[in-house]
């Protein structure tokens, strides 16, 4: 899937072979995440080996670079609702726009069904509230969480305009 959206790199479908490497590379995106909530119980960080395989069953995602995973995405969907989650860029590919690509990705190729797509991020998360805003994601409401706040965002599926024949 080279080239997609824009993306030189290609994106490729991930699955449970894939776990170890999907886990490590979470662990060591929320780490950031960690310090700017000084949480160190996200759910990302506790998550075991078995719930990444398990997770990995249904629609997930990556990019490689030089046989390295370098970010990673899923999609769970629930009759028109697809949410995102677990959106992750290695600390060291932060910024070069890997998280955006894989965003819209998993936006384009989630079912037809799909219309509309939540997500929710820490309070603290600067730039991964920057990128959804960005993107077309709106605040919906907030939760409480340990010591700070889950922001939830959501966004309408935009359709791309049926062809005249």
């Amino acid at each position: 899937m080279v080239g997609q959206l824009g993306h030189p790199r290609p994106v490729n479908r991930l699955g449970v072979a894939d776990a170890g490497e999907v886990l490590t590379l979470q662990r060591a995106a929320y780490v950031t995440e960690a310090r700017a909530h000084d949480d160190w119980d996200l759910p990302p960080l506790l998550e075991t080996l078995e719930q990444t395989r398990a997770a990995l069953t249904g629609l997930s995602w990556g990019i490689r670079e030089s046989g390295r995973l370098v970010a990673s995405v899923r999609l769970t969907v629930t009759g028109p609702v697809g949410v995102i989650g677990r959106l992750v860029v290695a600390p060291d590919r932060q910024g070069f726009g890997l998280g955006g690509s894989l965003l819209r990705f998993a936006e384009s190729s989630a079912p037809p069904s799909v219309t509309l797509f939540r997500l929710f991020t820490g309070s603290k998360s600067v730039g991964p509230l920057a990128l959804y805003a960005k993107n077309g994601y709106r605040e919906t409401h907030r939760t409480p969480e340990n010591n700070h706040e889950l922001v939830h965002l959501e966004k309408a599926r935009v359709h791309a305009p049926e062809r005249v024949r």
